[in-house]
């Protein structure tokens, strides 16, 4: 995902862009392939407001109002056309890449292959974008890179361990399980494992209902705090613990073996499910089996700064920051399923979230190289926290953006930091990239300097909301208008701008709910979270007026809106006010607006 978010964002700020992908579809983790659900800063909804907007959200919305059931092969689709039609983006899927050629400190090109056509490719350009999860891209350029943990005295990280090692947490297999109303027997390959009650004992694999905030990987210290472990409320699919190639010397290299002891460790679970004892499955069949493993770690690209885990505790907000984070710091157990004995996963949680400064997203010895992903510039501890897919997509929205720039400018990823850093933060916060700690102060707004009224508000919830530069309820308050019940005439903002203007376009920023979720997921607890259809606060049909000396002299309805973020592109009309009248929204009594902008 990072890596579609950060070809989209380079593409649609003027950059010629290619985004190359080895597989045969979009999404890594999120594809059809490996089923994994997009979590993030909300933690699966326990850390509320804290959604990733922008690109990510975008696509998160155009699936669901297209794939109510939420099926992986939609999903798939729902990628490839949001990359397949975006002008300046040309999409070389099935493509392997096999070199990088240098010069001195920069990439010059890179060699690839594309297996369906059989037809060899050479890709110049002016900044490459690391997206591949193993920093494939920065190892054959030669960007100083890292693997496993950092010792403790390093950072003066208080969770890291007291000598630096090579464990990196593993891969997993997914699966689904339906249930056929009727027993299904299951007899296990001869190849697979066997595993006992024992064995298991660690790994919530039974049908109970005490889920703990952070969806199912656990901590230590919940365990003796209920002296039972937690469990998931449902047996229909997983599971994250089936889990491998921590302690291997390479899980990179090691990769084929891996994924082969995988799927012995799968239908070896399995069958303690279905043949050992009461697990409540004697109506379940194994409906899909993963064959791609998914990945958690492995290298990590460095960049002018790596990101600690006192930035993270401390609730960091860096000068230079592009993205944030929420999702706890993990530690997975090296053996994964075959370390018996031991919980699968540490969990350290923190309250609140944290920023990702810029700089961990270049290579600080690869000029022209930028990194988004898990890739990124972390220790291993910090990286527990960023390596899941929200927040790499947000970042990839980042890196994509600034190589957009620093190609307009003709400049390095770094010396648009150094020179630029404004620009891009107002930049991503004007394409809904939320950033803590900073708001809109975008001086081409013209709605900044607006009067605004409404035909009725909510307590906290007044018009002037709408131009304060924050586009999501944070702590400093509610930061939006929100009317009184909407009758047929529906309610109405307007804002008086300060003088009379040529108006080119307005953005309107909705409300999507930040704190649901609505990814697709094979998990049914995490699908039951989810509202059906659209988000209930999202406006569905409304009106823009813009109006000079009480006259109406341009207007524009949009029915069945589905999207967070509305670009309204104006055929240079001159007004000096824009009114909004929202008629219906997705199932919420009234109608809620963030932020309007003005150009």
């Amino acid at each position: 995902m990072s890596g579609v978010c950060a070809a989209l964002a380079a593409a649609r700020h003027g950059a010629k862009t290619a985004i190359i992908q080895n597989r045969s579809m979009f999404g890594g983790n999120a594809s059809s392939e490996i089923r994994m659900h997009i979590v993030g800063a909300n933690c699966h909804a326990s850390k509320e407001n804290l959604s990733e907007g922008g690109i990510l959200m975008e696509i998160l919305l155009a699936n669901k109002a297209r794939n109510q059931s939420q099926n992986f092969s939609v999903w798939d689709t729902v990628l490839w056309e949001k990359i397949r039609y975006q002008e300046n983006l040309d999409m070389y899927l099935n493509t392997n890449m096999d070199h990088a050629i240098t010069e001195g400190n920069e990439i010059k090109s890179i060699i690839c292959h594309q297996n369906t056509t059989e037809t060899e490719y050479e890709f110049t350009a002016k900044i490459f974008i690391d997206a591949t999860g193993h920093g494939t891209l920065g190892c054959l350029a030669g960007a100083t890179s890292r693997m496993g943990s950092e010792g403790k005295a390093e950072f003066n990280e208080p969770n890291a361990p007291d000598e630096p090692n090579n464990d990196t947490m593993g891969n997993t297999l997914m699966f689904k399980a339906i249930d056929r109303g009727r027993p299904v027997k299951f007899v296990k390959p001869f190849w697979a494992y066997t595993f006992t009650e024992d064995d298991l004992k660690y790994r919530p694999h039974v049908d109970q209902t005490t889920v703990f905030a952070d969806g199912g990987e656990f901590v230590e210290e919940d365990v003796e705090k209920t002296n039972k472990l937690p469990h998931f409320s449902t047996v229909d699919s997983g599971y994250w613990w089936i889990e491998l190639g921590g302690q291997y010397e390479d899980i990179i290299r090691q990769a084929e073996d891996i994924r082969d002891e995988l799927l012995k460790c799968v239908y070896g679970v399995w069958d303690h499910l279905k043949n050992c004892g009461d697990h409540g499955l004697t109506n379940y069949d194994l409906d899909w089996v993963g064959i791609v493993p998914g990945y958690r770690e492995s290298r990590r690209l460095e960049g002018d700064y790596i990101l600690t885990e006192n930035d993270i505790r401390a609730n960091r907000i860096f000068d230079d920051a592009v993205a944030y984070g929420g999702w706890p710091m993990d530690e997975h157990t090296r053996g994964g399923i075959m370390d018996f004995d031991k919980l699968p996963s540490r969990i350290l949680n923190f309250e609140g979230n944290y920023t990702i400064p810029y700089r961990c997203y270049y290579s600080k010895n690869v000029s022209n190289l930028m990194m988004a992903g898990r890739n990124i510039s972390t220790s291993k501890m910090a990286f527990g926290s960023t390596r899941v897919m929200g927040t790499c997509a947000i970042g990839g929205q980042a890196a994509g953006t600034a190589a957009a720039l620093a190609v307009k400018y003709n400049c390095t990823p770094r010396e648009l930091g150094q020179q630029r850093i404004t620009e891009l933060q107002q930049t991503l916060l004007k394409d809904d990239c939320f950033i803590p700690g900073f708001r809109n102060i975008d001086e081409k707004d013209m709605a900044r300097q607006a009067k605004v009224s409404a035909t009725s508000s909510t307590e906290g919830c007044g018009p002037e909301n709408v131009i304060n530069g924050i586009s999501r309820t944070t702590e400093s308050g509610s930061n939006v208008w929100e009317s009184k019940p909407l009758g047929e005439k529906g309610e109405s903002i307007t804002l008086s701008l300060d003088k009379k203007s040529d108006v080119r376009e307005i953005r309107i920023y909705f409300d999507p709910n930040f704190t649901k979720e609505i990814m697709p997921s094979i998990t049914k607890t995490v699908l039951d979270r989810q509202v059906e259809g659209m988000p209930a606060e999202l406006v569905r049909d409304y009106k823009v007026e813009c109006i000079n000396q009480e006259t109406v002299v341009y207007t524009w309805e949009v029915k069945d809106n589905t999207q967070r973020l509305n670009i309204l592109d104006i055929p240079n009309v001159v007004c000096d006010s824009v009114r909004i009248t929202v008629y219906r929204t997705h199932g919420y009594p009234s109608a809620r607006i963030f932020e309007v902008r003005i150009y």
